[in-house]
């Protein structure tokens, strides 16, 4: 769906897709498309190959690596990403960290910093969930004491996506204690090198290490690693979130998943004839449909109000709640398609006759229940919209 493209719009669509036909590597592809795990190397691999186009922080500035691209640009690239079968490009360093340090950083940090994430040296993590301290994060414990040129941190973060592959974490640490709860915490950058940090597992139930526990015990940080002031955390934690909500709509993966779901619906058999030609099961398919074309169209107003220099408000919550809860039912679908045929598990000899697709439908149904909870849970996007956005 072109959706009002320009033509100079369409014919930059036309130049991204041909160039992902040509540049991403079809093992890759083929991971994505059966649900296989990606590895670090799988994802470092994509992410050199973009850096070396030139392509992999178009929302940088030029002077960083940036492409200029406008904000449409940067949303087709992204969506056609998504819809070619791309492995994701990691946001906790191009993303996140990265739009902090551009906005807050000091030259010495952006120096440091940047170039290392720019090319994949340095692999990122979020410090942000605790136990206790999730969707209400002001509230979080882990503390950190400055003694002379460094803090002291101690503490623990949890839920933390690919800490097992990081080479650095951005942490929000309590810093004084006699702020009210939103003041008083910083935002620090830390090596995961550094003696006192233990990362332990917590797997998933779809059997995946995803996700893990990270403990500071007596852990030394630089000053200079502080962002922005001590206590002034929140204003930069606020201002991270927001694009991090930008990010999870997903559209491009959506559409794709929605084109697999039909192609397999049609080659089931219910009754005699093909499943998606079953009222019930066509009508839940086409409802998703019309659900996804509102999503985009929604983001596409939100695009047009960036194009126009408006930052991202508390109304980008909708784009969470709709493109998780989007991305869910698609997982739905597929395992009602799959019926009795999904399977919860892999055969362990890899030459034995096993259909890999198939066998990651199950899983896929259970990791995406994380969907409606990472970057604050929908029911409490649903209240930063009532709050923020209606007044209520």
């Amino acid at each position: 769906m072109d959706l009002n493209y320009s033509p100079e719009e369409l014919a930059f669509r036309d130049q991204v897709r041909a160039w992902l036909r040509a540049n991403l590597p079809t093992d890759l592809r083929d991971k994505v498309a059966r649900y296989a795990e990606l590895t670090r190397e799988d994802l470092l691999r994509w992410h050199r190959i973009l850096a070396r186009q030139g392509w992999v922080a178009p929302s940088w500035p030029r002077e960083w690596g940036g492409t200029d691209w406008d904000v449409v640009q940067r949303y087709i690239f992204e969506e056609e990403c998504g819809y070619a079968g791309a492995p994701p490009l990691i946001p906790f360093g191009l993303t996140m960290c990265a739009s902090v340090l551009l906005k807050f950083g000091t030259p010495a940090q952006k120096q440091r910093f940047l170039p290392r994430i720019y090319d994949g040296d340095d692999f990122w993590c979020q410090g942000y969930s605790e136990p206790g301290s999730g969707s209400d994060l002001a509230s979080l414990k882990t503390r950190a004491v400055r003694e002379g040129e460094h803090y002291v941190v101690n503490g623990q973060k949890t839920w933390t996506t690919l800490a097992h592959y990081a080479d650095w974490i951005f942490c929000l640490v309590r810093t004084d204690s006699a702020q009210k709860k939103q003041e008083g915490i910083s935002f620090l950058l830390i090596d995961m090198k550094t003696p006192g940090i233990t990362v332990r597992p917590l797997i998933l139930m779809d059997g995946g290490h995803e996700v893990n526990e990270v403990f500071f015990d007596d852990v030394k940080v630089p000053v200079a690693n502080l962002v922005h002031e001590e206590g002034k955390g929140w204003t930069v934690a606020k201002y991270l979130l927001g694009h991090e909500r930008m990010n999870t709509a997903r559209i491009g993966g959506s559409r794709r998943e929605l084109e697999k779901l039909k192609e397999f619906a049609a080659s089931q058999a219910k009754h005699g004839r093909s499943l998606m030609e079953d009222p019930r099961f066509r009508d839940k398919v086409t409802r998703v449909e019309v659900e996804l074309m509102a999503l985009e169209i929604t983001n596409l107003r939100f695009l047009d109000q960036l194009r126009g220099g408006r930052a991202p408000g508390a109304e980008v919550s909708m784009l969470k709640i709709r493109g998780t809860e989007i991305q869910q039912a698609l997982t739905e679908l597929m395992m009602e398609a799959a019926g009795p045929l999904a399977q919860p598990f892999r055969a362990v000899d890899p030459a034995a006759d096993f259909d890999d697709v198939m066998a990651g439908i199950a899983p896929r149904y259970c990791n995406f229940r994380k969907t409606s909870i990472y970057a604050g849970s929908n029911e409490i996007q649903r209240n930063i919209i009532a709050k923020m956005s209606l007044g209520l």
